[in-house]
């Protein structure tokens, strides 16, 4: 197969190119008009696959449902947005809850499914701070602890890739250490932070903050907080929700530049509710929420942000036409950014001759013409 465009993103800037695709890889990427094409797409711009690496769920799906069908229905309808790799993310709950939904994950994965390729478990909690937990269910939050996180990543089969958790509570940064051994990411995030505690544990192991300006210490000029240490170590990578309704525009305008182009990563934080009609009401973590018109979740009982419907295609035309990033940052933080974080940067994110040919085609508007998984049409 071979497609073109006047715009192929290649290496930060746009190409008049083609796309050559072989056995799910790109074979070659040829100048435009080189051979005959299967699709030419104009003035399209075809982009990188999308990358979610926090995301609860979708279609009246949730993670820890552990519903093998459910997961496979996610999976294959979330590439109408562009997304091809994703984490399906974990909310905090019992063990026993945890267990058979990382479990299911796993299963899937080796009994197959169709569409966006699985590239880990995000695992949110349960080790969590109180005051931050946001939507998370506080009367399962525990503290950290290495021998039960074992038996979560043997039930997962290894699958476990980030973990996010309020480091603080993490005595002598026993798991935080743990996991950066055995090759987990670990984000701090849920957490009451300061920026000291914070540096202590980034040097002790920690990679990432979890949806930043959310459940974190906020920026004050004199006690600067997680925010603050999410700008201030610039080579940490970020999570961010980008729908404009966690976070202002101008509050990710803020973020993104200050951390540049390379290390923020737009998430979704999305919920079973998106995909559904506006004013259903599900329970998230044994919490009620309810789907707002604006298309924010929030607990029914104290009415607070509780995540997203957010569209990884939605999120980009935010970033660029209302908080006014560069292109090659908002394009960086669905796509290599985090295939970097996860350490598939040598297969996924990139429009180059070996990676896998995930490919999005978007229209001027950010819709989504097309994406292709491994070169075959998914949406």
């Amino acid at each position: 197969m071979i497609i073109q465009s006047k715009r192929v993103w290649v290496m930060g800037h746009f190409l008049e190119a083609q796309l050559e695709v072989e056995d799910g890889k790109i074979k070659n990427v040829l100048a435009y008009g080189a051979k005959e094409v299967d699709k030419d797409y104009g003035d399209k711009r075809i982009v990188p696959g999308f990358i979610d690496i926090h995301t609860h769920g979708a279609y009246g799906f949730d993670t820890n449902d552990a519903e093998p069908e459910g997961l496979r229905n996610w999976m294959k309808n979330i590439p109408e947005e562009g997304v091809t790799s994703i984490c399906p993310t974990t909310i905090t709950q019992t063990e026993e809850v945890l267990t058979k939904a990382v479990r299911n994950v796993a299963n899937v994965v080796k009994e197959g499914y169709e569409g966006a390729e699985i590239l880990g478990i995000h695992f949110e909690g349960p080790y969590l701070d109180m005051k931050y937990k946001g939507a998370q269910p506080e009367q399962c939050i525990v503290k950290p602890d290495v021998e039960q996180f074992k038996r979560y990543q043997a039930a997962a089969d290894g699958l476990i890739k980030v973990i996010t958790m309020a480091t603080e509570q993490d005595d002598d940064f026993k798991l935080t250490k743990y996991c950066a051994e055995t090759g987990v990411r670990v984000s701090i995030g849920h957490s009451a932070a300061t920026i000291e505690e914070a540096g202590m544990a980034i040097a002790n192991g920690a990679t990432g903050m979890t949806h930043i300006f959310n459940g974190m210490t906020p920026f004050h000029h004199r006690k600067p907080g997680l925010v603050g240490a999410a700008m201030r170590f610039r080579d940490t990578f970020g999570e961010v929700i980008c729908d404009g309704n966690h976070s202002t525009p101008d509050a990710l305008n803020d973020l993104f530049m200050a951390k540049g182009r390379d290390y923020t990563i737009m998430i979704t934080d999305a919920l079973m509710v998106k995909g559904l009609p506006v004013g259903t009401k599900v329970l998230f973590g044994g919490n009620e929420i309810e789907l707002y018109p604006d298309g924010s979740a929030h607990l029914t009982d104290t009415k607070g942000l509780a995540g997203s419907t957010l569209k990884v295609n939605q999120g980009l035309k935010v970033l660029v036409e209302k908080a006014m990033i560069p292109w090659d940052y908002a394009i960086n933080s669905c796509t290599i950014n985090p295939a970097r974080y996860l350490g598939v940067d040598d297969r996924k994110g990139k429009l180059v001759a070996g990676y896998d040919a995930d490919i999005v085609v978007l229209n001027d508007d950010y819709s989504v013409e097309m994406t292709y998984l491994k070169g075959k049409e998914a949406f």
